[in-house]
């Protein structure tokens, strides 16, 4: 005769807690209620699958959800966690041990990989308790509800952030969640959708984010700029301050929103930023699009937005607004394919979709919701721990400050492959790239008149079938050899005037993609 639920659930937890203990890795109902598929730049990148083809354990406390992490074989074991219940201070305890580390009153997934979160059965709330994921990749979560997390007060958890990502990571889905707060800083709260310190390839989808004074931010500073490939759709912003989101550098699309009360600023562009921003609507707002509060100018691609009852600032020092004549300022190749809804059917389409427990409903493209199949088991991806996209450089990896001083100069070559362009590595856009005709060469970027350098980075086009390896930075005028190294990234040179500057590559696997060749005074 079958146990009742409950009966069998407290079972299924105690058994799972001693696993926790002894190491143990069990098998759990395969019961996941996480559906559909990665959409946008998290399916860039190998893809994101989280826990698929893992394991299915139920939780419904914080220590709970670290035990099950703690409990796998390896930290890159795969396994899809369903909560049910309100995860709180109270009941989120450390658990240690070999495949997880964890911490007290935050959930952690910290140098872990292919993990779903999903809320199940009446609801999964963390209450006043923030996610964070730090140095992991390949991580999904649904379904869940994270509400007025503290970063001043009391209880404070994970910086002020409902989710937060920092320090490498990768590939991450956020589906369906509902992130809220009951104030702004000033009454102790931070942002609802953090991303720093090397974050990429990460897509939040059919969410809601509200009653906040910051919605989100890419990049702490406006000399962070490790972070990108990001995409926003189909979320609803409700009565936001501002970061709705804050961009500082690095590619971002944004489609299918509706933004409602952006009380300051909305999407803010900044520090080289460049944002393809399409058929969103605006309601009610000030100022929903540009760049604001620095003079460090960021870009945009617009097409398809209504602009319904949106106030717009006058043009200031630190104030660039896109509006109320929008315009583009750049163009941005999105490397992956998208379904647009027209811009007027919006408000409808996110209002039925959008958030937690709405039966992760999307649109078929067509404004009207359907439930997506469920989400099919797949292999175990690799990498299975969190990889940067360029190999760290043998110069310092400090990312330079200021103006990325190669967008609107020169650019030439030793050679170049069909079909790509020496311009291609200052226009700004990852999507884009240069290489040689084989496997070694030289491209340059020039000025006018002298200009003084001090750092360049080198960023890889998504993709690339070679890597680079060996490398020179010439001073362009007199041949000089600046400095030398290996790997794509950030490369420091002696702080040097000159009218061109040029990267030589000596050796390389395959043929390298060369997408940005910035430069820097520092």
């Amino acid at each position: 005769m079958r146990r009742p639920v409950a009966l069998r659930l407290h079972a299924a937890l105690a058994t799972l807690a001693l696993a926790a203990a002894t190491g143990v890795v069990l098998s759990m109902p395969q019961a996941s209620a996480a559906t559909g598929g990665a959409t946008g730049y998290a399916t860039q990148n190998g893809g994101t699958t989280g826990g698929a083809g893992g394991q299915t354990v139920r939780a419904t406390t914080g220590t709970e959800i670290h035990a099950a992490l703690c409990a796998r074989a390896t930290s890159s074991t795969p396994i899809t966690i369903e909560v049910e219940g309100t995860v709180n201070h109270a009941n989120t305890a450390k658990v240690s041990g070999t495949s997880c580390n964890t911490a007290a009153g935050v959930i952690e997934l910290k140098q872990i990989s292919n993990v779903t979160l999903v809320g199940v059965g009446a609801g999964a709330v963390f209450d006043q308790l923030g996610i964070h994921i730090r140095e992991s990749s390949n991580i999904i979560i649904q379904n869940v509800t994270v509400r007025n997390v503290k970063k001043s007060g009391s209880p404070t958890s994970n910086g002020g952030d409902a989710i937060g990502m920092e320090s490498d990571v990768r590939n991450v889905w956020v589906d369906h969640t509902t992130l809220e707060a009951s104030g702004g800083e000033s009454a102790g709260f931070d942002g609802l959708f953090d991303m720093k310190d090397n974050t990429q390839y990460v897509t939040l989808s059919y969410s809601t984010l509200r009653n906040s004074g910051r919605g989100g931010l890419i990049g702490s500073s406006e000399t962070e700029l490790s972070n990108g490939f990001v995409t926003f759709h189909h979320n609803l912003y409700e009565n936001i301050d501002s970061r709705a989101p804050l961009l500082r550098g690095g590619i971002a699309h944004i489609y299918n929103n509706y933004y409602v009360k952006l009380n300051e600023s909305g999407i803010n562009s900044r520090a080289g930023a460049r944002a393809k921003v399409d058929n969103n609507y605006f309601k009610d707002s000030k100022d929903v699009l540009g760049t604001f509060y620095t003079s460090a100018a960021g870009y945009w691609q617009v097409a398809g937005n209504i602009f319904d009852n949106v106030t717009w600032s006058s043009t200031g020092t630190d104030t660039n607004p896109a509006g109320p004549d929008v315009k583009s300022t750049t163009t941005v190749s999105i490397p992956y394919s998208f379904s647009l809804d027209a811009a007027d059917c919006v408000p409808d389409i996110v209002n039925q979709t959008a958030g937690a427990n709405k039966g992760l409903k999307v649109s078929n493209g067509n404004c009207t919701p359907q439930t997506p199949s469920p989400n099919p088991t797949t292999p175990t991806p690799t990498p299975t721990t969190p990889t940067p996209t360029t190999p760290t450089p043998t110069p310092s990896p400090t990312q330079p400050g200021g103006t990325n001083l190669s967008l609107g100069a020169g650019a030439d070559g030793s050679s170049k492959a069909d079909g790509t362009s020496y311009g291609n590595v200052r226009d700004g856009d990852l999507g884009t790239y240069w290489s040689p005709a084989g496997s070694t060469g030289s491209v340059s970027i020039k000025w006018g008149s002298a200009t003084t350098v001090s750092g360049i980075a080198i960023r890889e086009a998504a993709g690339s079938t070679g890597t680079i390896g060996s490398w020179r930075v010439l001073d362009g005028d007199t041949g000089a050899v600046l400095t030398s190294g290996s790997g794509a990234g950030v490369i420091t040179v002696p702080r040097t005037a000159l009218k061109k500057i040029t990267f030589e590559i000596v050796s390389s696997s395959g043929t390298p993609r060369v997408a940005e060749f910035e430069t820097y005074a520092g």
